[in-house]
């Protein structure tokens, strides 16, 4: 008995050394910057891995911490990238659904789509569209190329997944 409660009391201490990361957050070192805790939620209307069709809608919850500039950015199963909103948000808790007059709406191909909100408190860089073909590398490439664009200080960025099936 008393082993079992020593050999706790080490896995507890032992578990508090490792870094925790907050789910949906990806971390600053990836991108190069420093990456501030402002978009404190980020998920599909159905939650995180959730099952979309072909036709269907996405909406996505997004909560701030502060006033700022959000893009919304995809990449499809095979790796075609394109960003698909560009918002200024308070603070608080929205949920995005598309322009006015227009709304997600999900296509082909079938698969893992992700999704990242960059948070910049300036507006987006001028001339500056995700659009092309990237891998995992690339696409994070691009998010740092973005963030140094935007000249902004104070950035975060977000990413979630559901599937299209």
């Amino acid at each position: 008995m008393r082993k079992m409660v020593l050999l706790a009391l080490v896995a507890l201490f032992l578990a508090s050394c490792f870094p925790v990361v907050r789910p949906g957050v990806t971390v600053g070192l990836r991108f190069g910057f420093e990456l501030n805790p402002i978009i404190t939620r980020f998920e599909p209307d159905r939650g995180r891995a959730a099952s979309y069709r072909v036709g269907d809608s996405v909406r996505f919850v997004v909560s701030l911490t502060r006033p700022g500039y959000v893009t919304l950015v995809g990449i499809d199963p095979d790796g075609v990238t394109y960003e698909f909103d560009r918002v200024f948000l308070n603070p608080g808790t929205h949920l995005l659904s598309g322009p006015p007059g227009f709304r997600y709406e999900l296509r082909p191909p079938l698969g893992i789509q992700r999704v990242r909100a960059i948070y910049t408190d300036t507006p987006h860089p001028s001339g500056f569209v995700f659009r092309g073909t990237y891998s995992s590398a690339g696409w994070d490439q691009q998010t740092s190329i973005y963030i140094e664009r935007s000249g902004s200080r104070v950035r975060d960025v977000a990413e979630t997944f559901f599937y299209i099936r």
